[in-house]
């Protein structure tokens, strides 16, 4: 919305000054009639902001032009307020009928046809051409016929100024779209780094199982050595087996050393595309639990708020945090209800909240949330939730020297959870 904001004024500026460079190209009754750059400057604008109402620009435009003109002559003392008024009338009519044109046309419905945006362009400045042109006459008393030769002149200039203008914007247009091809073709790429990691993890990984599996049957058939009436073996023979199963563990440990290493640059490695703005974050977390909430047949209304002022945040620290706390309100909720997402400065801090319109954490629990193994959650056979999740985002808040905390006193019943990060583990360096 900034943005649209900056382009507005931008217009605002430069169509009243590219309106100064113009030629007349008519005599006698239409002698006050001028082609100008002011036109396909107009015309950029409204390509530009096409996810606006055509009209507001229609109006801010010939507003400006207006109040230009009339300061010119007003600094060169050429002529009363009524008069330059009068004269310059036409040309912010000019504006807003071209705009006018293109609300009536649901122009924003033709972005992909740039020769039905020509023919519209070309018929809008027709018609404002030639209002601006006969509208003087209309408060005056001289005759005025319109002949081919002023029609085809107009004609030549709107074919020129529109196709001149809409040549440059889609060209950039083009330039962009490859621009942004390049960029998905990095974070391609990315991906498949990031998979390519993980599949060399995985392998690891299976390895480390298959060890944990042998030391679960090591350790099963020792324990029913040792209770056997005709255990047989010497001190000496114990001792070796539970080195052996001590070696095995080890080596365990070696493998997740290595994975975790592994796993933590994949995670880290700031030369990838690991930070993203936090309006985008934010959308993310939304869709893919609206998903999850439909998955449930739960009908839940999320409202987010982001803050505008956040830089880019580091994907994975959010997403792991944020996403927890998120499901768990989805998962809290029966049938339907509201949940709330803010991203926020908070003092030296940032901030992310989420809170539920669900049944609420009792009094009495709420010192037990944080607990491992704790949970309040169970599948349709009765089966509880491992209870991992809060503690384990706890866990992460504070060894980013952050918290994540439940308000004690929140409003209309909800249930809200707060996490507090110092910016450094958030955002990129430098």
């Amino acid at each position: 919305m900034k943005k649209h904001y900056i382009a507005i004024l931008l217009m605002m500026f430069i169509v009243p000054l590219a309106g100064e460079l113009k030629f007349y190209p008519f005599e006698g009754e239409f002698h006050s009639f001028r082609v100008s750059f002011g036109s396909p400057a107009f015309l950029f604008f409204l390509l530009w902001l096409r996810s606006t109402s055509f009209m507001l620009p229609g109006l801010l435009a010939g507003l400006s032009v207006l109040v230009f003109r009339m300061l010119l002559d007003w600094s060169t003392g050429d002529g009363s307020w009524t008069s330059s008024f009068l004269l310059h009338l036409p040309a912010f009519l000019y504006y807003v009928i071209y705009a006018g044109i293109f609300y009536l046309a649901k122009a924003n419905d033709l972005y992909s046809s740039p020769l039905r945006i020509g023919m519209l362009s070309i018929l809008a400045e027709i018609t404002a051409s030639m209002i601006e042109l006969l509208l003087p006459l209309t408060y005056s008393s001289a005759a005025f016929i319109l002949t081919f030769s002023i029609i085809s002149k107009l004609l030549i200039a709107a074919v020129i100024r529109s196709f001149f203008v809409l040549s440059f914007f889609f060209i950039t247009n083009l330039r962009h779209a490859e621009f942004a091809a390049e960029q998905q073709k990095e974070q391609n790429k990315h991906i498949l780094l990031l998979i390519s990691g993980l599949y060399e993890e995985a392998i690891q990984l299976t390895k480390s199982l298959q060890n944990a599996e042998n030391i679960t049957r090591d350790c099963y058939k020792l324990y029913k050595d040792v209770n056997d009436d005709h255990f047989l073996l010497t001190k000496n023979q114990l001792a070796q087996n539970i080195l052996e199963i001590a070696g095995q563990v080890h080596e365990i440990k070696k493998d997740n050393q290595r994975i975790y290493a592994s796993l933590t640059q994949l995670i880290s490695d700031g030369e990838l595309h690991d930070y993203m703005t936090a309006s985008e974050l934010a959308e993310i977390i939304v869709q893919s639990h609206q998903k999850y909430a439909r998955s449930l047949g739960k009908n839940i209304a999320f409202d987010l708020q982001v803050e505008k002022t956040l830089p880019p945040l580091h994907v994975y620290t959010v997403l792991s945090l944020v996403n927890n706390l998120v499901s768990n309100a989805v998962e809290s909720i029966q049938d339907s209800g509201c949940i709330r997402i803010l991203f926020y400065r908070k003092e030296q801090f940032i901030a992310f909240q989420v809170a539920d319109t669900g049944p609420g954490i009792p009094l009495k629990k709420r010192n037990l949330i944080f607990k491992p193994g704790y949970t309040t959650k169970f599948d349709e056979s009765g089966n509880p939730s491992t209870g991992m999740g809060l503690p384990y985002s706890k866990d992460l808040a504070n060894s980013l020297k952050g918290s994540l905390t439940l308000e004690e006193n929140s409003p209309g019943n909800e249930t809200i959870f707060t996490i507090t990060l110092p910016p450094q583990h958030l955002i990129r360096e430098g």
